[in-house]
């Protein structure tokens, strides 16, 4: 199968991001070869994986093993709190584990508060993107305040922040900054992560036999249709297969409008202002 229709969106330092990809965020690392492989074959070509998830030398091999050229493919892997005093020995080590020589996006994967590192991690992460070793540089669960500290700092605004989003956790406020500065926005957790009835509730319901779709779709259209670059995570072919045919309709306004009213600001993860692991 040929690479899917998937709409890029413009980053703020003129490069260019799927809208959609594949998070292997909970895979094992003896899955994650395997799913990512099947994503390769079905035409996935964006990839999100992180240090703490123990994988990136799974999704790496899936990678090599494709075959496919390297710009045809889009990886992204992040930081962790442990690593934030030593950006680039914890970057070098990534690009080590996944085999590349480069990645497009290099995360900060949590403010952690606490610490006090996070602005010197960016830092970091400034100077590695100066280099030819990745293309872009953002952040992952940073709130407002957060946001606002990295900017004051440095002078340099992330190119994305990859958060908790649902249609149950709207982040409207943090959205909103984010849209006035040209951060893109990715949602982790955009089907809340099967900890709620998000896909039995009647809004997502009715559009999905409306258009002849799964709740789970419809939801997933719902996030492209409001600009986030979204990561559905399966360990499932057929899963995976679900999750990327959602170019072939659109939800009208009035559908749009019924799941945005399911705001609750309910959160299933972490809380970033206290997260400190």
């Amino acid at each position: 199968m040929g690479e899917l229709p998937v709409p890029f969106l413009e980053l703020n330092d003129g490069n260019l991001i799927p809208q959609l990809g594949l998070g292997v965020w909970r895979l094992p690392a003896e899955d994650t070869e395997r799913v990512v492989s099947e994503a390769l074959e079905l035409g996935y070509r964006h990839f999100d994986t992180a240090r703490i998830y123990d994988n990136e030398a799974a999704v790496g091999r899936a990678l090599a093993a494709s075959g496919l050229p390297r710009e045809e493919l889009f990886v992204t892997t992040k930081l962790w709190n442990t690593d934030q005093e030593d950006p680039h020995g914890a970057f070098e080590a990534s690009l080590d584990r996944l085999g590349l020589e480069k990645v497009d996006l290099y995360l900060v994967h949590w403010p952690v508060p606490q610490r006090k590192t996070a602005v010197g991690a960016w830092r970091g992460l400034v100077e590695i993107v100066g280099s030819n070793q990745c293309d872009s540089i953002g952040v992952s669960n940073f709130e407002i305040a957060h946001l606002n500290e990295l900017i004051s700092e440095t002078g340099v605004v992330p190119a994305v922040n990859q958060v908790e989003l649902h249609p149950l956790h709207q982040r409207r406020e943090l959205r909103a900054f984010c849209a006035e500065r040209g951060i893109a926005v990715e949602a982790w957790g955009p089907l809340s992560q099967g900890k709620s009835d998000l896909l039995e509730r009647p809004e997502t319901v009715a559009a999905a036999a409306a258009h002849g779709k799964t709740p789970a779709q419809v939801v997933i259209r719902w996030h492209l249709q409001h600009g986030t670059v979204v990561f559905p995570k399966t360990s499932s072919r057929e899963r995976l297969a679900e999750n990327a045919d959602v170019f072939d309709f659109e939800l009208t306004s009035a559908e749009m409008a019924s799941i945005d009213a399911m705001d609750e600001q309910r959160n299933f993860g972490p809380d970033p202002a206290s997260f400190n692991e």
